[in-house]
């Protein structure tokens, strides 16, 4: 078991401090897979050439992993200690830097090649997982479930801003080495994070009987389910932008990514309170509608700028969606569980990000790269059903408590 907190005698302030650090250790080492994002899928597809159903499954690996390890990351969390679990996902986001850069400096098959790259994706996953679980976990034990609408913010500002940094960042690195050079910096990334976090202090697990995983599971699963619908639209972005403005010829693919992080950490600048003080599903609802309506932007794009106009507002629907049902489902689950709740309510997400690339793959052939955000509107709109339904209920579920 940890110590105790070194925060847990501070003041707000200093908390909220430490908290803010966390979250900027998840943006050093988000950057190592923000960097990769938008030159992996140019390398599948023109170095190694592979069609548009492999790009989609090699962008989805990551995603894939990711889901399939939040649980034992949110458990390792609640049982071992927050920080131990961000440390260790930032050593597997080393590691994974270090299986992308073996695919291109050994002399090897596009199979061959390929196979590591899947490797490094998983790897990849297994620290995105371990990185964020964690430092959820490790935050809000630190300001406190009052607070928690800030962490989940803060925490996603990183991620997300991890990418609006680090694609176009990538993409004139390979313009300058190739996609190794973009592999080996994704090796360094995670070193001055792990210097940065070997600082801060742990939070102890809470004691206590902790909540079945079909307990928690019964709590998160159709906030989970709106969250998923919400990630289809981001997922297309990350894997289809790039292609589809090479295929029109467009230039400056590489800033779609760019606008929808941008976007998507300004609405998080301005509003990272907000699900702390408001209900939660109101907020789901407007930002799921504001999703809706970049996706169908970037759809019907006769031009780059139409294109980076829906990135950008898809960025900003996107933005308050995962913190407002976050901050209303955390209300239901008891502290010890709080990082096995925080794993699997995120790993709906990741379910989205790791289906949408193969899935929507099987329609470009036919339809073209826009029809992956034709699927992610449609995914936005049913999300707004499920979250109107969520709103229903519990409206009725506080009338009953006050009658």
């Amino acid at each position: 078991m940890n110590a105790p907190s070194s925060t847990s005698l501070a003041g707000p302030d200093t908390a909220l401090r430490t908290a803010r650090l966390i979250a900027l250790c998840v943006f050093t080492g988000a950057l190592t897979f923000g960097m990769l994002l938008p030159v992996l899928a140019l390398h599948v597809h023109q170095r190694l050439h592979f069609g548009p159903v492999i790009v989609g499954v090699v962008i989805g690996m990551q995603f894939v992993a990711t889901v399939l390890t939040r649980g034992m990351a949110g458990r390792r969390a609640d049982q071992r200690g927050a920080r131990r679990t961000v440390l260790q996902g930032l050593l597997s986001c080393t590691l994974a830097g270090g299986l992308y850069a073996a695919s291109v400096l050994l002399p090897l098959s596009a199979g061959a090649q390929l196979g590591l790259l899947l490797g490094g994706r998983i790897l990849s996953g297994l620290g995105e997982s371990q990185l964020v679980t964690g430092a959820l976990a490790w935050g809000i034990g630190t300001v406190g479930a009052p607070n928690a609408g800030r962490v989940l913010a803060w925490t996603g500002m990183a991620l997300y801003g991890a990418l609006a940094i680090g694609a176009p960042c990538g993409m004139l690195l390979a313009r300058v080495g190739g996609f190794g050079l973009v592999a080996g910096v994704t090796i360094a990334l995670p070193i001055p994070a792990v210097a940065l976090a070997l600082r801060l202090g742990p939070v102890a697990p809470h004691g206590g009987r902790r909540a079945t995983l079909t307990q928690v599971l019964r709590i998160i699963a159709w906030p989970g389910c709106a969250l998923a619908l919400q990630g289809v639209g981001f997922a297309a972005i990350g894997t289809f932008v790039t292609l589809h403005f090479a295929a029109h010829g467009w230039p400056d693919a590489g800033f779609a990514l760019s606008g929808f992080g941008a976007a998507f950490v300004l609405m998080r600048v301005l509003f990272a309170g907000l699900p702390d003080h408001m209900d939660g599903y109101t907020i789901a609802l407007g930002a799921l509608g504001v999703e809706l309506a970049g996706q169908l932007l970037l759809w019907h794009a006769a031009g780059p700028a139409a294109a980076l106009a829906g990135a950008a507002i898809s960025g900003l629907g996107c933005s308050l969606v995962y913190p407002a049902l976050g901050a209303a489902t955390l209300k239901h689950v008891p502290p010890q569980s709080r990082g096995t709740a925080l794993g699997g309510f995120t790993a709906f997400q990741d379910v989205a990000y790791g289906a949408t690339g193969p899935l929507a793959g099987l329609l470009v052939p036919s339809f073209g790269y826009h029809a992956a955000f034709a699927a992610g509107a449609a995914a936005a709109a049913l999300g707004i059903v499920v979250t109107i339904v969520l709103k229903v209920r519990a409206a009725g579920t506080l009338h009953r408590a006050r009658g």
